[in-house]
């Protein structure tokens, strides 16, 4: 489904939202500042939502496109709006 090159682009992604996160555990258990922590997970989030977009990108580059050129573009088009509507809230 998805390419080398993307795949390993996501995963390393991945692998650093895993390591904000552990570092986010490790500022609340030691009590740092409100703020900061806060803005580490304002980072992941963004970090996150980047993810989303590049996965979100190749469904419609491939999935989307394929299913207008077999005319199963309503049904795919609905999948596609409940999703983003779904990661939107």
């Amino acid at each position: 489904m998805f390419g080398e090159d993307l795949k390993k682009d996501l995963l390393t992604r991945l692998a650093k939202i895993e390591g904000q996160v552990r570092g986010i555990a490790k500022m609340i258990e030691s009590d740092k500042y409100c703020i900061d922590i806060i803005n580490q997970v304002s980072a992941v989030r963004g970090a996150l939502d980047k993810v989303a977009l590049k996965i979100l990108k190749k469904h419609v580059n491939t999935c989307v496109v394929n299913a207008i050129k077999s005319d199963k573009s309503e049904e795919i088009i609905e999948e596609l709006i409940k999703t983003i509507d779904r990661y939107l809230k």
